[in-house]
């Protein structure tokens, strides 16, 4: 059997594209590299790395209403690797500046996490593993 496959996508259904574009723009630092209505869906693809992150948003809205919740059966977040602790003490200055909450920074045995939320209330986090 070949090695199992890196994972080369992930994208999350947003509530309203005029909202979350800019946070995610000014989040990762760079504009959207595909903008396409798909016809089932509209999604805005960013590359970050060799990994691309789409927001979907589908002309009916959402299913279920309300914002996203971690205990709700499908996606519990999106972590963006990081080097290392400085690193991340860099992000949460990011955060800070960009006035987005944050959980801080908690330490583990396995690394340190970075914990936030995007304007649908997904949770995201910056990641570094352990010094």
């Amino acid at each position: 059997m070949s090695e199992f496959p890196a994972i080369t996508h992930v994208a999350v259904t947003v509530t309203d594209l005029s909202v979350s574009v800019p946070w995610y723009t000014r989040l990762i630092g760079a504009e959207p590299v595909l903008d396409e209505d798909t016809g089932p869906f509209r999604h805005v693809v960013y590359a970050i790395g060799g990994t691309l992150l789409g927001l979907h948003a589908f002309p009916g809205g959402v299913r279920e209403p309300g914002p996203f919740h971690p205990y709700r059966a499908g996606l519990d977040h999106v972590a963006f690797g990081v080097a290392d602790r400085g690193e991340l003490e860099k992000w949460q200055k990011t955060l800070d500046d960009l006035g987005v909450a944050h959980g801080g920074i908690v330490d583990a045995h396995y690394g340190s996490g970075l914990s936030f939320k995007d304007p649908d209330n997904i949770a995201l986090e910056f990641f570094a593993p352990p010094a």
